[in-house]
């Protein structure tokens, strides 16, 4: 019986990288026999499939995903896969041996939780300089030391991320069912960039059917991150998505409109900031109002177009 589908979607991965993903999964304690490979393959110029041998795994497959997006991309996995449980691992996600084996063990044991994940644990290439250390957490980094659940959307420190997220298909179902519906897609290609959230979204959707969501000590992998992703103007570009996705969702799931970015109080904390900041802090604060600008200029372009409908 096949008990777990994993989902690796990848969009031109490092070789070095993926390598090491599809090492950890072929030494996963849980048997091959009881979950199945997919990978899918999210329009990267040289095809997966030709460079890519999954014959170690016998339930393994090859998808092409033509739109670009990570949200589109798990959700044709989601699509594709033929368990209850989905599990979606990054290109850049070394496994411990154990998570599958804990994943299908939460699952039986949580019938209460619709998405749940674990720590996240950093691999630089190269060690990051002291002055960003306070900013990596963007990065999707975190231990978990104790387990934690909730049931209200709001709830965040209990919020898994799309790094090892575990979703049971009832929420992968509902997800997929509210992405077609808006008219706001987070996690898809627009113009050069993604806006993160989809993630959220899930878990979102597991509250409103009337499960949770949940965070592991048990469960463990490695996010491999290279030089470029911990360079300050990739950083704060990160950051600045981060920031643009929470508040796409708080719209999405609250009618939450960013405040006005230039209102006489918010111009005052512009000039404290540029005057008594400076550095990645002061750049910081600059993308913060960049971030409110531009998710409000999406819920503009989202309102017009629905009132013209």
């Amino acid at each position: 019986m096949i008990d777990a589908s994993v989902v690796i979607c990848s969009h031109n991965p490092r070789p070095q990288y993926l390598r090491r993903v599809l090492e950890a999964l072929r030494n996963q304690t849980l048997p091959k026999a009881q979950w199945e490979l997919l990978l899918v393959d999210n329009a990267s110029e040289e095809p997966l499939a030709t460079a890519w041998d999954l014959s170690w795994h016998p339930s393994a497959r090859h998808i092409r995903e033509a739109n670009l997006g990570i949200a589109v991309a798990r959700q044709r996995g989601i699509k594709e896969s033929s368990t209850e449980l989905v599990v979606f691992v990054d290109d850049d996600n070394v496994l411990a041996a154990d998570y599958l084996s804990e994943a299908t063990k939460i699952e039986k044991e949580w019938p209460q939780l619709g998405v749940w994940g674990g720590s996240i644990v950093p691999e630089f290439e190269v060690q990051p300089p002291p002055h960003l250390s306070d900013f990596l957490g963007v990065l999707a980094i975190r231990e978990v030391t104790t387990p934690l659940w909730a049931n209200i959307s709001t709830c965040s420190d209990a919020e898994p991320w799309g790094a090892g997220l575990c979703i049971r298909r009832s929420v992968a179902s509902a997800y997929c069912e509210q992405y077609e519906k808006s008219t706001i897609h987070l996690g898809r290609q627009t113009g050069i960039s993604v806006i993160p959230g989809e993630d959220t979204e899930m878990c979102y959707a597991a509250c409103e059917i009337g499960l949770g969501m949940g965070l592991f000590p048990a469960l463990k992998l490695t996010h491999l991150i290279p030089k470029v992703r911990i360079e300050e103007d990739n950083l704060l570009k990160t950051t600045e998505g981060v920031q643009i996705g929470a508040h796409l969702v708080a719209f999405k799931k609250h009618g939450v409109i960013p405040s006005p970015p230039f209102s006489p109080i918010a111009c005052l904390r512009l000039l404290r900031h540029v005057l008594l900041e400076k550095g990645i802090r002061r750049r910081l604060y600059l993308g913060s109002i960049r971030a409110k600008i531009r998710a409000r200029k999406i819920i503009a372009l989202n309102n017009a177009r629905t009132e013209t409908i």
